[in-house]
């Protein structure tokens, strides 16, 4: 239990004690730490449904508490606020207890849920861009976060692979080279073995087929047919892309790999292409689906907000992304069995979602499932616009990657650092400080706003950065190197040595059961980006006033050593949550 809820628990029994409701003893981290450790704000809430003044209901609950062992203050102050302080011997055994813990003092969360989570979604054929990495690492974060709280996870990439893109690309690669078996109705088994198409050919294609598409109306008409047949399962279209698909994904996997992203289902739109005619026939057997201006949709009036209906069917006959989206939700209701589905995904497709999840509440796809959209915002260059190479495109996901490493590899010259690791050791160094640099940057902002991209800020060691934080951690590593070399071991916290600056620390390490908690119930990596720079800031502090090698005091040098791996230890959880590979030296 954390000390916020052990707190909560104890004064919460006071408020009950003296005949209120256990609720208003919710403690908190104080807003004065000069004065107290913590506060309960309660009494004030307490007085308006008791009719009786704040201060004397806080005095009457400090009492109750009085004697307790691990406080060492409960004072009450201004119109009714109690403040607390606990002793240094509750300070340094809840330190130890979360050192011997493997889980450095976080339970696994009371309520556990089994969460589908969708992110990612790159289009086959395209190559990924700029454009997936929010997606890409909010989504990364929020399973590994999941995960560590005690969540049952299963990620699925949820590719974009069964649309008019492939309509598109087809009708693009028949003009070029209409020799080919695929485009002839007759032909048959077997095969070419061998794609036609490499992964970058595909990445030439596709801007040339839908600017196509998008000038010319008979092109588009054209590639929306050939998409109809694809789907009713014209042979040489289906074998054309099966090897679309087996070029794409493996590009796709080696984007994912460099990212440091990984899936539990390779899936795309197409994994539940056998179910939409039979879904949409009982949707309209059932009246949710009804013919409206030549299309058929799912009117969604819920007594909520008005929003246009969902199209399911389209005046061509072929079926829509919703329709698509809504046998997803269908089948990974009946496979999987989650309780909750969240979907990572800008936030320039939420009236999207809320009409697909409209969609599956009132047909019953999903009446008990929690369906929730992690929306974010966009990476945007310094016009405020979505994020562009100089020359105007959009910049490869491996291109940005590259970008960041070298940016790092600079930033590593500069500050003279990794320089007595061998070549590769050294490489790999500034692949991981451009990484972190890259993720970092991404995830330390609230997702739902935009942020300006900015990779030489963004690798700076100084500052609120992903390099500064892996040099801190690598940092406190040296320290138990020397450490090593000299024979001293970390040892018990000792309550008679704590000063300031250890108080100071070790309360702030308390404080990560409750970053978890809060990041986890508001899919907020941001709070774990805010507490590992925070917590870096207090080892510093902590480092320059309390030296730990050179203490000559044994008991004091293992004690502080202690903090320095409990520091240590929450700073590694917390970048491996985020996704950031620690190197061992700098």
């Amino acid at each position: 239990m954390s000390i916020l809820e052990h707190l909560s628990q104890v004064v919460g029994q006071a408020f009950a004690a003296v005949g209120l409701d256990a609720a208003f003893g919710r403690v908190e981290v104080s807003r004065r730490s000069d004065l107290a450790h913590f506060q309960c704000n309660g009494a004030m809430a307490a007085a308006r449904r008791a009719r009786r003044a704040p201060r004397e209901i806080a005095q009457e609950v400090a009492e109750r508490l009085a004697g307790r062992p691990e406080l060492a203050e409960v004072q009450v102050a201004g119109p009714g606020f109690i403040n607390i302080k606990l002793t240094d011997e509750e300070l340094a055994r809840r330190a130890d207890e979360a050192l011997a813990d493997e889980r450095v003092g976080c339970d696994v969360v009371a309520d556990p849920q089994k969460v589908v989570l969708d992110f990612g979604g790159p289009n086959v054929a395209k190559a990924m861009h700029v454009g997936h990495l929010r997606s890409s690492i909010v989504g990364d974060c929020l399973q590994r976060l999941l995960r560590f709280a005690g969540d049952e996870v299963v990620s699925d990439i949820h590719m974009g692979d069964w649309g008019l893109p492939i309509g598109m690309l087809i009708c693009e690669l028949q003009d070029r080279r209409p020799e080919l078996p695929y485009f002839d109705p007759e032909a048959g088994e077997p095969w070419p073995s061998e794609p036609p198409v490499s992964v970058d050919d595909l990445a030439e294609l596709y801007p040339v087929a839908a600017t196509r598409c998008k000038q010319d109306e008979a092109a588009r008409q054209r590639a929306r047919q050939v998409t109809a047949e694809l789907q009713a399962g014209r042979p040489g279209y289906r074998a054309l892309w099966r090897q679309f698909m087996e070029v794409s994904l493996e590009a796709i996997k080696r984007d994912f790999r460099a990212l440091g992203v990984d899936f539990d289902l390779w899936l795309g739109e197409s994994a539940v292409a056998e179910r939409l005619e039979s879904m949409v026939e009982r949707l309209r057997a059932a009246g949710h689906v009804v013919a409206s201006e030549g299309a058929e949709v799912i009117h969604l009036d819920d007594g909520g907000r008005e929003i246009p209906p969902l199209i399911v069917v389209k005046a061509d006959g072929g079926v829509t992304y919703g329709a698509t989206d809504l046998a997803t939700i269908e089948d990974r209701v009946e496979k999987l069995s989650p309780s909750q589905i969240l979907y990572v995904v800008d936030k320039r497709q939420e009236l999207h979602f809320e009409q697909v999840f409209r969609a599956a509440r009132k047909t019953g796809i999903a009446s008990e499932v929690g369906l929730e959209h992690i929306k974010f915002g966009t990476v945007n260059g310094p016009d405020g616009r979505p994020f562009k190479t100089r020359e105007g495109g959009v910049m490869r996901l491996s291109e940005l990657i590259a970008s960041a490493t070298e940016q790092a590899r600079r930033r590593l010259d500069e500050g003279e650092m990794a320089r007595d690791l061998d070549p590769a050791e050294r490489e790999e160094v500034a692949r991981k400080v451009g990484l972190a640099a890259l993720k970092f940057a991404d995830l330390s902002n609230d997702r739902e706003s935009n942020y300006i991209f900015d990779l030489e800020k963004f690798t700076r060691f100084e500052g609120r950065t992903g390099p500064y934080l892996l040099y801190a951690a690598v940092r406190i590593k040296s320290i138990f190197r020397k450490a090593a070399e000299r024979g001293v071991e970390a040892g018990p916290v000792v309550a008679a040595g704590l000063g300031e600056s250890e108080r100071s620390l070790v309360l702030r390490l308390f404080m990560l059961p409750e970053v978890i908690r809060r990041a986890r119930a508001d899919r907020a990596p941001n709070a774990l980006c805010e507490f590992a720079y925070d917590l870096a800031q207090e080892f510093s502090r902590f480092y320059n006033n309390c030296p730990i090698l050179p203490e000559p005091d044994p008991a004091l040098r293992a004690a502080r050593l202690s903090l320095a791996r409990l520091t240590l230890r929450q700073l590694e959880l917390l970048l491996d949550l985020v996704g950031i590979e620690m190197p061992e030296r700098m």
